[in-house]
């Protein structure tokens, strides 16, 4: 939990941010997002309905699968963010605390996916690799591994600031002294929501977490999936709309989608 730049602070603010997260996303088509994924996946090649789920926070990147007939397994480096889930589903699937840069074997699946940029809360390269061998570990013989990472255009919103407003409530994600972000930095941004305070008050905070994110460029990705083991099968890319297209557009998508096998 403490190996690598940051040690365990990814724990920390997501354990911070439990209490907001599934309020903040709220405007995530989750059901509409992961269909597009399996869509991606089956023209991959995909077989057989095993699902590894890493970082699955409050479980909205698995629980759309549970009713397509997928068997899960979800882990996750935030106990908060897994106790979350573990209200929604009680102990229908299998639930783990885990640092994806030390991820365990927890058996053979058909399919692994690290969604919603929990990619680029790997500080490095290295990290990188490192969970790319942890997922890689966990691929049944035929089984793909996707996984999704912010393009250089989302830190431009985050520098910005994002507020998103929900039954009177708002969150907001402020960039922390970010200006231009070149290819390869390291964002900082906090998360938190704003409470008004009262006349000739400052608007006050909670629940205030703060996080960094990398942003990898595709070359440093293809290397780490051939150093990982795995052979890159293809990129996509896709905007707000949640749409994978190809070829990925930089300039254009705000995600890029890894589709990998074993080498």
């Amino acid at each position: 939990m403490t190996a690598g730049p940051g040690g365990d602070w990814a724990e920390r603010a997501f354990d911070a941010m439990a209490p907001l997260y599934d309020d903040f996303t709220a405007h995530y088509e989750y059901e509409f997002w992961t269909g597009q994924l399996l869509a991606v996946l089956e023209r991959e090649g995909l077989q057989g309905r095993r699902l590894l789920d890493v970082g699955c926070g409050t479980g909205k990147s698995f629980m759309p699968m549970l009713p397509r007939g997928w068997q899960a397994v979800g882990c996750d480096v935030s106990t908060a963010m897994l106790d979350l889930a573990r209200q929604k589903i009680g102990d229908a699937i299998r639930l783990e605390i885990a640092d994806m840069r030390e991820l365990p074997c927890f058996g053979e699946f058909d399919l692994v996916w690290a969604l919603d940029d929990a990619i680029n809360y790997l500080l490095s390269v290295e990290e990188l690799e490192a969970a790319l061998r942890g997922m890689r570990s966990n691929l049944a013989p035929s089984g793909l591994l996707l996984f999704d990472v912010n393009e250089l255009l989302v830190y431009g919103f985050y520098a910005k600031g994002v507020e998103v407003e929900r039954d009177g409530r708002r969150f907001v994600f402020q960039g922390n002294g970010m200006g231009e972000v070149e290819p390869g930095s390291i964002c900082e941004f906090s998360c938190f929501e704003t409470l008004p305070g009262g006349e000739g008050q400052a608007t006050d905070r909670r629940n205030v977490s703060i996080h960094r994110q990398r942003h990898f460029t595709e070359a440093e990705i293809s290397i780490a999936i051939d150093r990982a083991g795995l052979k890159c099968l293809n990129v996509y890319g896709h905007g707000t709309d949640g749409i994978p297209r190809q070829p990925l557009d930089s300039s254009a998508h705000t995600k890029a989608i890894y589709v990998a096998r074993a080498a």
